[in-house]
């Protein structure tokens, strides 16, 4: 329903001759529960600590009792998934029988928070979902609903022991965000208690991230009156603080949606322009106005990663709009990452700088990237010893220890939650592949500059609601409420 913005730029060089060492990655198959699969979460959600603790999820073989309403393509009974110390944890459910969950967000104290069904239905015939988080010595704790809500779902904590997400409230809402029939409201949950922070003016919030002082940023409806296009009201960005909620504003557009908020409050995400037929990425500071981060030539980009010294990294098109690439912006200066033949998406950065996304090859497939140290952008699965039958695609997170969360491919089609963490330097074999597939391309820097185009592409708005709004995938075959 809604699409995003986007920005031009003008061009620069960067030598790139001095190319440096990398990492070899060994890589930790995370396998399953007795299913075919096991999933990383993302973007836009750390999921793999400093202390190295991953968080997913994994199918058992066991059909999934409440199907079509799955929480997975297979309709497989899945839990949550943890990895640590070496060791993979299978993190349990609710109590119930064939019951699901799923881990969303791991803490930089390495706190898991999630989801879990628990075995009974809501009034509208939906299987209920609970917020969860998993305390010590992988206890599952409920955390519950609003009053009169039967569905609720964490997807932020932080070493305050604070928890966010959202809930439904038992309020009929036409507009309901996560088309589970009620309002929707972004929640805190602290010392037990759990609240309601409230909305821009409309029936609905969801909230998206939030950093370790507890500052929390969402998007919300900002009334009731649904736009004439859309049919539903206009969605903005927000930010909550101390129990103040603030509009980060928007392009024109009348929906925004923010992404990541850093330890500094810098948020980023996108947002629509004016008539909602293009968006662009933005960055917010509270007390500053929301600033457009442009975009590599093309109608629309989304900014999908920030961290603690202000680098950013996304998607933008490229001139033409009919491609795109990952780009990195600093300092007002937004440089193209390149591809590994076609097109890329860049989803998280460290804070050393790393930075790791995928990229559509020659062949129409995608492969993991690694950028860094001024590039060149090169394919992860060159980087893997000794050399694996997966092949790595959409890394997720990265975290300060280069350590990076990513899915893996086997040859029959299976879909593995994958970890890659560095073991010194390339060998001359690694370096081998790397100098026979290395994009030798120079970047290019882009001062951001400013135009509207009108070509569409898929907006943020897809990921964001898989991400938070749409809890279950319906099979295509089925039809039910809330897909």
């Amino acid at each position: 329903l809604f699409t995003a913005l986007v920005m031009p730029v003008c061009m620069a060089a960067q030598d790139t001759s001095q190319h440096h060492k990398h990492h070899q990655y060994k890589l930790i198959d995370l396998g399953t529960f007795g299913g075919p699969n096991s999933f990383v979460n993302g973007p836009t959600v750390p999921i793999i600590a400093n202390n190295g603790t991953y968080a997913g999820e994994a199918e058992t073989a066991i059909p999934d009792p409440y199907a079509p309403y799955c929480q997975n393509g297979d309709c497989l009974v899945q839990h949550a998934q943890k990895w640590q110390n070496g060791v993979v944890i299978d993190m349990g459910t609710l109590p119930g029988t064939d019951l699901s969950s799923g881990a969303t967000w791991v803490s930089s104290d390495a706190t898991i928070v999630g989801f879990s069904r628990n075995g009974l239905i809501d009034p509208l015939g939906i299987p209920e979902m609970h917020a969860v988080v998993w305390a010590n010595e992988n206890k599952i704790v409920d955390l519950g609903t609003l009053p009169g809500g039967h569905q609720s779902f964490a997807n932020a904590a932080n070493e305050r022991k604070q928890i966010g997400g959202w809930s439904t409230n038992g309020i009929p809402d036409t507009f309901s965000m996560t088309g589970l029939g009620y309002q929707t409201r972004s929640v805190l949950w602290q010392d037990g208690a759990m609240r309601d922070i409230g909305t821009l003016g409309g029936p609905d919030a969801l909230l998206a991230a939030m950093n370790e002082t507890g500052q929390i940023i969402g998007n919300s409806y900002t009334s009731s009156i649904p736009n004439p296009d859309s049919g539903v009201p206009t969605i903005d960005p927000f930010f909550w603080q101390d129990g103040v909620m603030v509009d980060i504003g928007s392009f024109g557009g009348t929906y925004g949606v923010p992404n990541v908020i850093n330890s500094g409050g810098q948020v980023v995400g996108s947002s629509n322009l004016a008539g909602d037929q293009t968006y662009h990425p933005f960055l917010w500071h509270r007390g500053s106005p929301i600033r457009d981060l442009g975009t590599l030539g093309g109608d629309n980009a989304e900014a999908l990663w920030i961290n603690d010294t202000g680098e950013v990294v996304g998607d933008s098109d490229l001139t033409g709009s009919l491609t795109h690439d990952g780009f990195l912006w600093r300092n007002g200066v937004m440089t193209d990452l390149g591809n590994l033949g076609q097109s890329s998406k860049a989803f998280a950065i460290n804070s050393q700088g790393q930075i790791v996304g995928h990229s559509e090859i020659d062949d129409g497939t995608f492969h993991a990237f690694l950028w860094e140290k001024g590039g060149p952008m090169v394919d992860l699965n060159d980087l893997v010893f000794p050399v694996s039958e997966f092949v790595v695609t959409d890394p997720y997170d990265i975290n300060d220890n280069g350590e990076i969360a990513v899915t893996g491919f086997l040859p029959n089609g299976d879909e593995h939650a994958v970890l890659l963490v560095p073991d010194g330097e390339c060998d001359d074999a690694c370096e081998a592949r790397l100098a026979s597939s290395r994009n030798n391309a120079a970047p290019v820097l882009h001062p951001a500059t400013t135009k509207q185009g009108s070509e569409t592409r898929v907006g943020p708005v897809t990921s964001f609601r898989n991400r938070l709004g749409r809890p279950y995938r319906v099979p295509a075959q089925a039809a039910a409420p809330g897909n």
